[in-house]
């Protein structure tokens, strides 16, 4: 478990201010949802906290070590942040079985090869795949293969763990039950979880406290109910209608 800062975080495409003035403190084990419209910055965000991209300004600590700093030329890059990431098209190399997707951050990282068995057979334990480690992705449901997406998420042990609209591709009925799924799994690792989405009911249900973001700023920081029942701004009421 980690927790994680972001100080004054500040990014600029160009002359476009996608995050102004970022702060957030998420303790260890949270479960935090950004929520917000498309294009308010909250993938910007996740994407900053992986290291994936680097903010203008500002400050992002983990477990109390700065991590990335430009002022200070402080930058530990992605690999070594021990940091794990879902993306929403999944990424899942469609050449390589199941086992194979999800040792793959082990052998980055030079995991020998027995380690990397026990560990993987246990995630697919925890994501409860078990028995398809050898099948090819094209053979797998969009559940499955969600399933193996978060499984490489996991497998590496990560101190925060990153999910980027990961369900949004998923029907309904599949998408409320990796919900509680996803939930569970988070819970009973006690891991950091910083979750993007735009979908209200995911973050209402799955969340210890919601970031609900507009347009680069926090509209407000709450419990699911803290909000739901306290809308701080006229934005905020609006959105939840």
């Amino acid at each position: 478990m980690s927790s994680l800062e972001l100080k004054n975080i500040q990014k600029y495409y160009g002359e476009n201010h996608i995050l102004k003035g970022f702060d957030l403190i998420v303790e260890d084990g949270e479960f935090i949802s950004f929520l917000g419209s498309s294009g308010c910055g909250k993938t910007t965000c996740l994407r900053i906290v992986s290291g994936l991209e680097n903010q203008t300004s500002g400050e992002l600590i983990m477990g109390g070590e700065v991590i990335s700093n430009p002022e200070r030329s402080i930058f530990v890059r992605p690999e070594k942040r021990q940091i794990g990431m879902v993306f929403q098209s999944y990424a899942i190399w469609p050449h390589m079985n199941v086992f194979d997707n999800i040792a793959y951050p082990l052998k980055i990282q030079k995991v020998s090869k027995n380690e990397i068995q026990t560990r993987v057979m246990d995630t697919l334990g925890v994501v409860e795949l078990d028995g398809l480690d050898q099948r090819m992705p094209n053979q797998l449901s969009g559940g499955q293969q969600q399933r193996v997406a978060l499984a490489r998420g996991l497998v590496a042990r990560p101190k925060v763990l990153l999910l980027d609209e990961p369900l949004s591709n998923l029907d309904a009925k599949l998408r409320q039950k990796m919900r509680h799924d996803i939930r569970k799994i988070q819970q009973d690792l006690k891991i950091t979880c910083l979750y993007v989405t735009h979908d209200q009911l995911e973050a209402f249900t799955m969340s210890d406290r919601i970031v609900l973001m507009n347009n680069g700023v926090i509209e407000q920081i709450g419990a699911p109910e803290q909000i739901k029942n306290n809308p701080e701004t006229e934005y905020v009421r609006e959105f939840l209608q």
